[in-house]
C-alpha cells in the first residue's frame, strides 16, 4: 500500500515537474513541433476542440467526452489494475502468515519468504506489478491534458459551470478528494488492515490537494475518471459480481 501511496505521489510530482519543465506560452497550432506536441498535445487540443464546437463552444463538455473516450480507450488495463488491486487484499491474511512464518531477517529466511510469496501469487494468478501499469501509463496524459488547456486559449479561458477550466478551483478538489474516497473505499477488502486505512484516506487527501493548485480542468478529468472507476469496479467486484464468482466457485463443473 505504501509503494502505492508513492506511486501517485510521484505521478502527480512528475506531472508538475515536467510541465513546468516545457514551454507553455507557445500556443498549440495545427503544424506542432516535436513529437510531444504532434502525438500528445496537438491530438487531444484538437479533440477537446472539435467535440467542443459540436456541443455549443461547451469545453467542459468537450473535456468529460474526451476523459470518457480516453477511460474506455485504457478500459482492459484498468479491469486488470482493479481486479489485481482485488486480488491482493484477498491475499493479505495469506502474505501476513508467510511473513510471521519467515519473519528472521537472515538472508535466507528473507530469500525463503520471496520464493513462497511468488509462488502465492503464481498459485493466484495474480501480478503485483499489474496494478501499477494503468498509473504511468495516465501520467503522459495528464501532462498532455495540462499542456492542451493551458496552450489551448479557447479552453483556458471557458467557463464551465462554476468554475473557469484553466484556474484553480476550491469546491472542485473536494469532489475529487471525495470521489477518489468513494472508489477506494468500493475497492477494499480488508478494512481491518491498517495499511487499508492508510490509503484509503491518504490518497484522496492527496490527490485533493494537488488538485488545489492545477487547473479546473485537470480536477475536471480526474472526477469523471472516479465516476467512470466507481462504476467500472461495481460491475466488475459488486455484489452480483461476487455472487457470480461464488456461484463458479461452488459450481465448478456446472453449465454456463
Amino acid at each position: 500500500m505504501r509503494k502505492k501511496i508513492g506511486l501517485v505521489a510521484m505521478l502527480v510530482a512528475l506531472t508538475a515537474i515536467m510541465s513546468g519543465c516545457m514551454n507553455l506560452e507557445e500556443p498549440i497550432t495545427e503544424n506542432p513541433d516535436g513529437i510531444w506536441d504532434t502525438i500528445f498535445v496537438f491530438p487531444l487540443s484538437w479533440l477537446i476542440t472539435t467535440i467542443a464546437e459540436a456541443t455549443g463552444e461547451n469545453y467542459g463538455l468537450g473535456i468529460i467526452i474526451v476523459t470518457i473516450m480516453i477511460r474506455f480507450l485504457i478500459l482492459p488495463l484498468m479491469i486488470k489494475q482493479t481486479k489485481s488491486t482485488k486480488a491482493m487484499q484477498e491475499l493479505q491474511p495469506e502474505l501476513l502468515k508467510l511473513r510471521e512464518k519467515y519473519s528472521a531477517k537472515d538472508q535466507k529466511t528473507q530469500q525463503k519468504l520471496q520464493e513462497e510469496t511468488m509462488k502465492l501469487f503464481s498459485e493466484n494468478n495474480v501480478n503485483p506489478l499489474a496494478g501499477c501499469l494503468p498509473l504511468f501509463i495516465q501520467m503522459p496524459i495528464l501532462i498532455a491534458f495540462f499542456h492542451s488547456i493551458m496552450r489551448t486559449e479557447e479552453i483556458f479561458n471557458h467557463q464551465f459551470l462554476w468554475f473557469q477550466l484553466g484556474e484553480p478551483d476550491f469546491i472542485l478538489p473536494l469532489i475529487t478528494a471525495a470521489t477518489t474516497f468513494l472508489q477506494q473505499k468500493m475497492m477494499m477488502v480488508n478494512n481491518a488492515n491498517p495499511q487499508m486505512q492508510i490509503l484509503l484516506y491518504m490518497m484522496p487527501i492527496m490527490i485533493g490537494v494537488f488538485a488545489f493548485f492545477f487547473p479546473s480542468a485537470l480536477a475536471l478529468y480526474w472526477v469523471v475518471g472516479n465516476f467512470f472507476m466507481v462504476v467500472q469496479t461495481y460491475f466488475i467486484t459488486g455484489p452480483k459480481a461476487q455472487e457470480k464468482k461464488e456461484n463458479k466457485r461452488s459450481n465448478p463443473g456446472g453449465a454456463k
